[in-house]
């Protein structure tokens, strides 16, 4: 095996954006036979983000170089796009990647997924293997439902099982999002028997009336104390909200310094941070 510092394009400096997302509401309207949930949703991104590097290998083997505690290399998701991709395209190079990860797992903000998507667009460009985005697209629904939203990189409402997208202009506020002490499996809460599952279908213009909420918030409001306290404290500020099925809660603010002065405020049990909404991936917007 070659040495990991034989690299085909020194370009380890450049840093790579996976941002967070955040699900302004999510509804369940059926439950197909395979087992799939048929929803509608409607993501935002945050200018909040994993940073992720990549050194291009002249070799073909794929490596984590700082891999998370407690997830094998071979399964992280970033792994598992360069080796998909990889074997779609028959490249012949390699990579290691490495992540500062800033987005918590099991908070409901995408962050495994919107690395796995960042990785494949990524590696596109600089394999130079010059795959159009509906193949990427195509690609990353293999590693998980929201890949997709993550690669076209644009603000959307969401059905099927998340894959099909129409593009929305939102407002882009600031936002609070609170990281409970707790992490929640999403199988967990998509197997829950009291789940909600025949939502009646609303459209576009029924959401940008106010209409839809998330059917996850109160299954997990009872199972997580944590997530609860962190609804019921930043609702005091502006209508709080749960991303996903959890854990992270979220509060949308006009400007940064009313965002920021609640955050100053937060009880020592939570982590958190400020964010503003973004209609464009910060993926592509930089």
């Amino acid at each position: 095996m070659q040495d990991v510092e034989d690299v085909h394009i020194n370009n380890s400096d450049k840093i790579w954006l996976a941002p967070a997302k955040i699900n302004h509401f999510l509804h369940i309207t059926s439950q197909r036979d395979d087992g799939y949930h048929e929803l509608q949703t409607v993501f935002q991104f945050l200018n909040y983000a994993d940073e992720l590097r990549f050194k291009i290998l002249s070799h073909d083997e794929i490596l984590h170089k700082n891999p998370l505690p407690g997830v094998k290399p071979e399964d992280d998701l970033t792994v598992r796009a360069a080796k998909l991709l990889q074997d779609y395209s028959a490249c012949t190079y390699g990579v290691q990647i490495s992540i500062n990860k800033r987005l918590p797992m099991g908070g409901g903000l995408g962050g495994g997924s919107s690395d796995a998507a960042t990785t494949l667009v990524a590696l596109n460009q600089l394999w130079n293997l010059n795959l159009d985005m509906p193949t990427l697209a195509e690609l990353g629904v293999q590693l998980g439902a929201d890949v997709p939203i993550f690669i076209h990189g644009f603000a959307a409402w969401a059905e099927g099982v998340g894959e099909e997208l129409s593009a929305l202009q939102l407002d882009e506020p600031w936002f609070v999002v609170l990281i409970p002490a707790t992490s929640i499996s999403t199988a967990e809460i998509f197997s829950h028997p009291k789940l909600e599952r025949n939502c009646p279908p609303i459209t576009i213009a029924d959401f940008f009336s106010g209409a839809g909420n998330n059917v996850c918030e109160k299954i997990v409001r009872v199972q997580s104390p944590e997530v609860d306290q962190a609804i019921k404290w930043l609702d005091q500020f502006s209508q709080a909200k749960m991303t996903g099925t959890g854990a992270c809660v979220f509060a949308a603010f006009p400007l940064e310094k009313d965002a920021q002065q609640v955050l100053s405020k937060k009880p020592d049990e939570f982590e958190g941070f400020i964010a503003q909404g973004k209609n464009i991936s910060p993926l592509y917007s930089g």
